[in-house]
């Protein structure tokens, strides 16, 4: 397995009250209240991510105040991994690798930020309906449920705190019902002060550490020299990036395809002619799907919280530019 992408995917894939009004009827609203309350609020917590058997507990703390946004998530089991986010930079921190990674903020985000900010979209891909009033962590939560229109996502269900909007469960389903995967929180308070200590990297960088910095640079989306040939429906291409390999290998292209919830990164990656080709074909990483191929001397990498059709159809469709 190629350590890069996974790097940028795994900082990817993990990051004061709002007055209160009466709770919205629409469920479009309740999606904007949760995509603005992770940001613009401060908690402290403690939430399970479960995928299959994996079930894994994280802390997070998230202040918000006139310097901007800052959190701290660390994962309590198994390996020791924390993530910790400010306005200019996601740092990635891996001690049993002596690794730290280092990425601009954005992108997706973790839970509780499971929303982008722009959700306008999402109408147009899922089904969108309010549903019970459930209890978790000792809240009361509005659920909202997602229901996609064809087989190239998931759905979801959401369950958002009565009063302040914020995220407390989330999860992902296939298209029989089952569970893809779920994040839920077990304790958490809302509110109040977040001390910076609790903000601050548990663990030191030694001199012997590895700093892995995979900052791009933003491209237009017309200059990638890659495109998709065959339009994947409801889609798009959000974001290009040119991303440093390292060792002396050159750059890679980083795009983003997503429809308003769901994202599929694509990034195609120069190969050494000395080295042996990488294996291409399907696999699957928890909820993440992975789908590679080779072509015209680059490996092209499609990866995302989707359905494995919807991976290999971008992978698939990913060709040269013409020139």
């Amino acid at each position: 397995m190629r350590f890069w992408p996974f790097a940028v995917g795994l900082c990817a894939l993990l990051l004061h009250p709002v007055a209160s009004a009466d709770s919205p009827t629409d469920p479009l609203s309740w999606l904007g209240r949760i995509s603005t309350a992770s940001q613009r609020l401060n908690y402290v917590g403690t939430f399970t991510y479960q995928s299959g058997k994996h079930i894994e507990t994280s802390r997070i703390a998230h202040r918000a105040d006139g310097e901007g946004e800052f959190e701290r998530l660390e994962v309590l089991d198994g390996s020791p991994r924390e993530v910790i986010r400010s306005s200019t930079e996601v740092r990635c921190v891996l001690p049993d690798q002596r690794t730290v990674i280092i990425d601009q903020p954005g992108g997706r985000r973790a839970f509780p930020a499971r929303l982008p900010a722009s959700y306008t979209r999402l109408a147009e891909n899922y089904r969108i309906r309010k549903a019970e009033i459930a209890r978790v962590a000792g809240f009361e939560a509005q659920s909202i449920v997602l229901e996609p229109r064809d087989d190239l996502r998931y759905g979801h269900i959401l369950w958002a705190e009565l009063q302040t909007g914020l995220l407390l469960k989330s999860r992902m389903v296939d298209s029989g019902g089952e569970m893809v995967e779920q994040f839920a929180f077990s304790d958490l308070r809302i509110g109040g002060d977040v001390d910076r200590e609790l903000l601050r990297p548990r663990f030191r960088q030694g001199d012997d550490w590895r700093v892995v910095n995979v900052r791009g640079s933003e491209m237009n989306k017309g200059d990638a020299g890659w495109h998709l040939q065959n339009t994947l429906p409801g889609f798009d291409l959000i974001s290009v990036v040119r991303r440093p390999l390292g060792s002396g290998r050159g750059e890679a292209v980083h795009m983003v395809f997503g429809d308003g919830l769901a994202a599929v990164s694509v990034f195609v990656e120069p190969l050494d002619e000395a080295s042996q080709l990488p294996a291409a074909g399907a696999s699957t990483t928890g909820a993440i799907n992975v789908f590679k191929r080779v072509v015209d001397g680059h490996l092209v990498t499609a990866l995302g919280e989707v359905p494995s059709r919807a991976v290999q159809r971008l992978a698939e469709g990913i060709e040269a530019a013409p020139r």
